[in-house]
């Protein structure tokens, strides 16, 4: 199996259920058009039912699972088989959402599973504690995003502050895990001023597909991710 690499900076589109099927496919075709365009790295994490056509579909976006379980063939009603995800076309998962908690047993099991079959692994950290134990697990890359931003929150000052704290808590244990930043994205300018501050990588659900236009809002979103990383290198 070819190895996964990603490269910073990136952006992961997270439809949720908010899409599926035809609607899916087509904002994916959208972000595989963007990430061409802008060299921007982007993962789009599709429903099951859908990750085969979006892999289909796409030749540069990075096609990940909204969740899997730790488990092999055999029994299992309604669990989710990484085997099956590979299969389908998932090149990764996001693991540990706030709307799909596991325990730390749990979660280990999962990325172990993952890396069995060939799945990069994303794995959801609330804070810089949270952010320090799963690293501890070795996964691919984290997510950090506090469960109160979720879907609603808005993103402040004192929350570009905690960027800081949560990358070294990371790389304290795991010197150059790309972190993603996530939560409260709501247009462009979170998405600027987030790169600016130090993520590797952000994303947004909401705020694309809540928008007038999400194909334009995400266009604007990736463009926003382009411009803040190279102005970010060009100031060291």
């Amino acid at each position: 199996m070819d190895q996964f690499k990603i490269n910073k900076p990136f952006f992961e589109i997270g439809p949720k259920v908010y899409l599926y099927g035809e609607d899916a496919v087509r904002l994916a075709v959208k972000a595989d058009q963007l990430s061409e365009k802008y060299h921007v790295d982007i993962i789009f994490t599709a429903q099951y039912t859908d990750l085969a056509a979006v892999a289909g579909a796409t030749r540069h976006v990075h096609v990940f699972a909204q969740h899997m379980d730790p488990v092999r063939p055999g029994r299992g009603i309604g669990a989710v088989l990484p085997e099956a995800l590979r299969s389908a076309g998932a090149r990764g998962v996001l693991l540990n959402h706030a709307e799909r908690p596991l325990t730390l047993g749990v979660l280990h099991q999962c990325i172990e599973r993952a890396r069995e079959v060939g799945l990069a692994t994303l794995v959801c950290a609330g804070d810089a504690e949270e952010g320090a134990a799963a690293a501890c697990l070795s996964p691919d890359m984290i997510l950090a995003e506090s469960p109160v931003l979720i879907g609603r929150g808005k993103r402040g000052p004192e929350d570009m502050m905690e960027i800081r704290k949560i990358n070294q808590a990371i790389h304290r244990v795991a010197p150059g895990m790309p972190i993603l930043h996530g939560a409260g994205i709501s247009n462009e300018q979170d998405v600027y001023e987030i790169i600016k501050a130090g993520a590797d990588a952000t994303g947004s659900t909401s705020g694309i597909l809540q928008a007038e236009n999400p194909e334009e809002m995400l266009e604007k979103m990736i463009q926003a991710v382009e411009r803040a990383w190279r102005e970010r290198q060009a100031s060291k």
